[in-house]
Parts: structure tokens; sequence; C-alpha cells
């Protein structure tokens, strides 16, 4: 599955990024190293939820990832 990425540059420092497809899947990192990390575990946590729920992810997506 691919997803798209919306990275943006936090106000006190660091970054956030949102994932549209995935209503609520947000996180932050210090780093974009970070950034990524956490965006992985916040997508598999979303999904694993989802799964749990009965709620489907779209079936096509695609991941872009703004620096």
């Amino acid at each position: 599955m691919k997803l798209t990425v919306i990275i943006h540059n936090a106000e006190e420092g660091g970054y956030w990024a949102e994932v549209p497809a995935l209503p609520g899947c947000v996180t932050e990192g210090e780093t974009k190293e970070e950034l990524m990390a956490n965006l992985e575990d916040a997508i598999q946590g979303w999904l694993e939820v989802a799964n749990q729920r009965a709620i489907t992810a779209p079936d096509e997506t695609k991941i872009e990832i703004a620096v």
C-alpha cells in the first residue's frame, strides 16, 4: 500500500506530518528520520485499529514526501 504523506515544518521546530487518506493519522518528530519512524508507527497503528473496527483503508493511494 502506498500513501500520500504531507510533511510540515513545525512552528516550534522539527516536523509534523499527516496522512490525508487515513483521517486523524498525524505524527511529529524532531528530525526527518524520527518523523519517518513515527509515521510508520502511526500508519501501522491506524491500520490495526481500522482492522479491529472493520474500517477499510483506501485501495489505491501513493506516497509523496515533501522536503
